[in-house]
């Protein structure tokens, strides 16, 4: 049998570190969209984390892959778990606060667990999983609201592009776990945001130009916590939760994230959600219990 992990206290000290650090990318966006547009925001975010990650694998000696075959999937992991999604984000954001944006992104998870049910054969598709991603679509049904029926605003459009930004994570999650097995978690790191480098280089310079770096200290702050904090310490928080709880207990840190979002933006930038926002987070909520299932099995078994 396939021994089972649980969440200690170690681990539960990484999870709260990784929300932390999550749910602070959507108030360090805030800031950073004050003076840079979208696309160079999220340059910045993988670049900045490129030489952190490769100062961690000098540390640990550990080698790159030479097979071109695995440069490849980087770039494709890179498309799917950043440029995509970061930029989605980013340009949401731009129409959304962050605290809104970040419950939006609790989606993820039931987006995983439907992504994989239908393309990974060890991870079959159960009637928890619909019933846990049909309930996160109705929180999100009641945070944009039934005006949006009647047609689409920018903003409406924006809370679209964070569910874009989920889905292509949970796609990512999938093809991650096809293409990149066997290859040490802190390698797939760096490869995965070199990727994403050098697609995001070109569609920066196209659609935006080359960046001016003549920032407010408070941007420059924004923009490498961000990529320092948010990206490469949170992915190595990530992968280091996931061989110690399992992927089951990593999906927890969705419902973490939110509340660091909205606490930093209410506090910080004077930000305040509609009641229907917390009505949605709470049905978003009670999606990845289901998903997760283990609550209701713990009550059972009572």
């Amino acid at each position: 049998m396939t021994p089972q992990v649980s969440m200690t206290g170690t681990a539960w000290a990484m999870m709260l570190a990784l929300a932390a650090v999550w749910g602070g990318s959507f108030f360090f966006v805030e800031i950073a969209l004050t003076e840079e547009r979208p696309l160079t925001i999220v340059l910045h975010r993988v670049v900045w984390a490129v030489p952190v990650l490769g100062a961690v694998l000098w540390w640990k000696g550990l080698a790159l892959p030479r097979d071109p075959r695995v440069w490849g999937a980087y770039l494709v992991m890179g498309l799917l778990n950043n440029a995509i999604p970061f930029t989605l984000i980013v340009w949401g954001q731009v129409h959304l606060e962050g605290g809104l944006a970040s419950i939006l992104n609790g989606m993820t998870a039931m987006f995983g667990a439907v992504v994989a049910g239908l393309l990974l054969a060890d991870e079959r598709l159960t009637a928890g999983k619909v019933a846990g991603a049909l309930l996160g679509l109705a929180g999100v049904a009641v945070i944009i609201g039934p005006e949006a029926l009647r047609g689409l605003d920018l903003r409406d459009l924006a809370q679209l592009a964070i569910l874009g930004a989920a889905l292509s994570y949970a796609v990512a999650g999938v093809w991650g776990k096809v293409a990149l097995r066997g290859i040490a978690v802190e390698v797939n790191a760096f490869g995965m945001l070199a990727g994403s480098t050098a697609l995001m280089i070109p569609l920066v310079l196209i659609f935006e130009g080359v960046p001016s770096f003549g920032y407010s200290a408070p941007v420059w702050a924004s923009l490498l916590g961000i990529a320092w904090l948010a990206t490469a310490l949170a992915y190595l928080l990530y992968f280091g939760i996931l061989v110690r709880a399992g992927a089951a207990n990593l999906m927890l840190v969705t419902l973490l994230i939110p509340p660091f979002a909205v606490a930093l933006g209410a506090a910080f930038l004077g930000e305040r959600l509609p009641p229907v926002a917390y009505a949605g987070f709470a049905l978003i909520a009670l999606g990845l219990a289901v998903t997760d299932g283990r609550l209701f099995r713990g009550r059972a078994g009572r």
